[in-house]
C-alpha cells in the first residue's frame, strides 16, 4: 500500500437529457453512463489508473447487487478495498447540463461495524473527503505521526472536518464550504493556514483555483481552456483533480505543488469532456494529448 483513500462510495447513474419528465410523462435520454462515484472514491480510481498499483480504499460496502458491482469496478482498476459494512449501497442520479450538474442521492451511512484497522507500513499519502469521519481522523493522525502526506477534499461542512484539518498537509476545498462557513476565498485560505495546512486552495469550477504554495504565496491557477462545446459532464472533475495531484505526488514527490496542480488541472480538463466518472479517468497519454490540445496561457 502506497496510498490510502477514505470516503463514501456510490454507484452513479449519469444521464444526458434536455428534458425532465414530470407526473406520468416519459422520455428517452440522449446518453447514459453507470460508474463508481463519491469524492475520495473517484479520486482513488483516478489515482490508481495513473500510478498503476498500491492504491487502497476504505469505504462503506453493502452485501447487495450494487455492492457487488462496485467491487467488480474496484478489481478492474486494481484498487484494494477495505470495507465498512452497511445494509444498503448508496446511489446517485447525475444530470449534467450547460456546464452544471444536478445530483439526487440516496445514501446509507449507518455503519454496522467499526472501521477497519490497517497496517500503514509503506503508506506515503492519505486522501480523505471528510466522510467516515472517525476513520479519516484516526488515519490522518497516524499519517501525520509517520510523516506521510495528508490531503483533504473539503467539499462541504461535514461533521468533524475542523478537527480533521489539524492533521492535514494539503487542504483543497470547494467554494461551497466557503459559503457554509461565511468566508470569502481569501478568508478561507487564511483559515487553512491557521490550521497548519502547508498547502491550501479553494476551487471554483471554470474560474480555477485560488491557492497558496509552500511559501505561503497566494496565486490563482486558471482552469484549462476547454471550449464550451467540448464540455459534456463536469460532475467528478474536482474528484479527478484530487486523484491526479495525489498520483503526481506519488510519482514525483520532489516536484513543487504548482507542478502537481498543473498536472491535475489537465486531468480535470479531460474529465469534463466525457460522460460519467469512468469514461473521464485519464491515462498518462490522455493527459499529454489534452495538454497539447488545450495549452494553458500560464
Amino acid at each position: 500500500m502506497q496510498s490510502l483513500f477514505i470516503g463514501h462510495s456510490y454507484i452513479d447513474v449519469t444521464m444526458r437529457t434536455q428534458v425532465m419528465p414530470k407526473g406520468d410523462e416519459k422520455d428517452v435520454a440522449e446518453d447514459y453512463a453507470v460508474s463508481f462515484g463519491g469524492n475520495a472514491v473517484t479520486a482513488a480510481f483516478a489515482c490508481s489508473k495513473l500510478v498503476g498499483d498500491g492504491v487502497d480504499l476504505l469505504t462503506q460496502l453493502a452485501p447487495d447487487w450494487l455492492g457487488h458491482m462496485f467491487m467488480d469496478m474496484a478489481a478492474t482498476y486494481g484498487l484494494r478495498v477495505h470495507p465498512r459494512r452497511v445494509r444498503r449501497s448508496s446511489l446517485s442520479f447525475v444530470l449534467p447540463k450547460d456546464g452544471k450538474r444536478a445530483i439526487l442521492r440516496a445514501r446509507d451511512n449507518k455503519f454496522l461495524e467499526d472501521f477497519p484497522r490497517l497496517d500503514l507500513t509503506g503508506v506515503r499519502a492519505l486522501h480523505s473527503d471528510g466522510h467516515i469521519a472517525d476513520a479519516a481522523l484516526h488515519y490522518a493522525r497516524a499519517c501525520r505521526e509517520s510523516g506521510a502526506l495528508t490531503s483533504l477534499d473539503g467539499g462541504a461542512l461535514r461533521p468533524g472536518i475542523t478537527d480533521l484539518l489539524e492533521f492535514i498537509d494539503v487542504a483543497i476545498v470547494a467554494e461551497r464550504l466557503c459559503e457554509q462557513m461565511n468566508l470569502s476565498e481569501a478568508d478561507m485560505l487564511a483559515f487553512l493556514k491557521s490550521k497548519g495546512c502547508r498547502i491550501g486552495g479553494v476551487t471554483n469550477g471554470e474560474r480555477g483555483m485560488l491557492w497558496y504554495d509552500e511559501n505561503g504565496e497566494v496565486q490563482r491557477l486558471p482552469s484549462l481552456p476547454v471550449p464550451a462545446e467540448r464540455i459534456v459532464d463536469t460532475s467528478g472533475a474536482g474528484d479527478v483533480f484530487h486523484g491526479a495531484y495525489m498520483a503526481s505526488y506519488l510519482q514525483r514527490p520532489e516536484a513543487t505543488w504548482r507542478e502537481h496542480f498543473r498536472f491535475a488541472r489537465v486531468a480535470s480538463g479531460y474529465k469534463i469532456q466525457h460522460l460519467g466518472n469512468e469514461a473521464g479517468l485519464p491515462s498518462q497519454n490522455d493527459i499529454v494529448a489534452t495538454l497539447a490540445l488545450f495549452p494553458p496561457a500560464d
